[in-house]
């Protein structure tokens, strides 16, 4: 299939530039792998989805306030997007900028903390913070959210929070595994109640989940990587949901990607890696089930990822319904299930 076989229009008011004031109150559409059709619902509908013998898998990533802002010893403006947390003191980071900053240029941040430019990985740039204190404890003071580029507006305190699964646990995220954002503590204790068990893995969720495919030959196209981990416990607590005949219900393509990535041997495994797994048409699931996420941008990785789940033609009929009722578009915006 070619990239340009995932557009579609998609009227900019229906992209969801705030989240609702409960994170239960968006709808939610239900897509039936096998028969092709869809039932418009509300989330707090998904709790009836799914089965006590199910297993509900989801990404404990944390999202990191990773956008800083500074300037040059020259002058010059500099934004500062950091992708990967190298250790204590070092970072792998976008840099903005009206010209590139060479290896061993100062970058002043705000509240007086410096970094320093050790040099180029790619695309990107190896920093180094100046002085005694963490890159994650800076970040807390001067850094923002990184919210993705469609959302127009600045970020603002209450994004802390939303931006924010109720169960992150883990720093290193620059995006939001958004189909968590959903879940209170209410639902999650009432799932629990109900017997549903609930498995945890990483994906820490990089930047380059936004980054558009740029060639029409899928084959050709360069995934980025993200660093996963799927504990021992997690992979035997959904081995074992599995040889019951439950579902493995992946909470977010993140988490189906994690799963997947742990995979690839034909049965799930623990541990960690980077993955750069590219699930498109075509692919054989060797772990996951049924899936809950959020809808997708045109062109998208995610979207070419759905539609090897769901099917092309009906994920594709699935967001032109969408579409036409209105529903709300992307991180802050409604949910979709994927299942039977």
């Amino acid at each position: 299939m070619k990239k340009s076989d995932f557009n579609y229009t998609l009227p900019p008011h229906l992209i969801a530039q705030k989240p609702l004031e409960n994170r239960t109150s968006s709808r939610l559409l239900c897509l039936h792998k096998q028969r092709g059709d869809v039932e418009d619902k509300q989330f707090t509908d998904f709790i009836n989805l799914v089965n006590p013998n199910d297993v509900l898998v989801f990404n404990d990533t944390k999202v990191i306030p990773a956008r800083m802002f500074g300037k040059k010893s020259t002058g010059g403006q500099v934004e500062i997007l950091i992708e990967r947390i190298i250790d204590e003191h070092t970072a792998i980071a976008h840099v903005r900028a009206s010209k590139s900053p060479k290896a061993g240029a100062l970058i002043l941040l705000d509240q007086g903390y410096r970094c320093r430019v050790l040099g180029r990985v790619d695309d990107l740039f190896h920093l180094q913070m100046e002085g005694e204190q963490a890159i994650l404890n800076i970040l807390d003071k001067i850094g923002h959210i990184p919210l993705p580029p469609y959302i127009t507006r600045a970020d603002d305190v209450s994004d802390l929070t939303r931006y924010q699964t109720v169960f992150a646990a883990l720093a290193g995220a620059v995006a939001a595994p958004t189909a968590g954002l959903h879940f209170d503590q209410a639902l999650m204790d009432a799932l629990t109640a109900k017997g549903v068990t609930q498995a945890f893995v990483t994906l820490h969720v990089g930047s380059g989940t936004f980054q558009p495919v740029r060639v029409e030959n899928l084959a050709d196209h360069r995934m980025h990587r993200e660093y996963f981990a799927v504990s021992e416990e997690a992979a035997n607590t959904i081995n074992t949901v599995r040889a019951k005949g439950g579902r493995v219900i992946a909470i977010g393509t993140t988490a189906l990607r994690a799963l997947e990535s742990a995979s690839q041997s034909g049965q799930l495994q623990a541990g960690t890696g980077d993955t750069d797994l590219f699930i498109t048409p075509g692919y054989t699931f060797k772990t996951v089930d049924a899936l809950l996420t959020n809808f997708h941008l045109p062109e998208s990785t995610l979207l070419m990822l759905i539609s090897a789940l769901a099917g092309y033609s009906p994920v594709m009929h699935a967001y032109q319904h969408a579409i036409d009722h209105a529903y709300r578009f992307f991180s802050y915006g409604d949910a979709m299930f994927i299942g039977e």
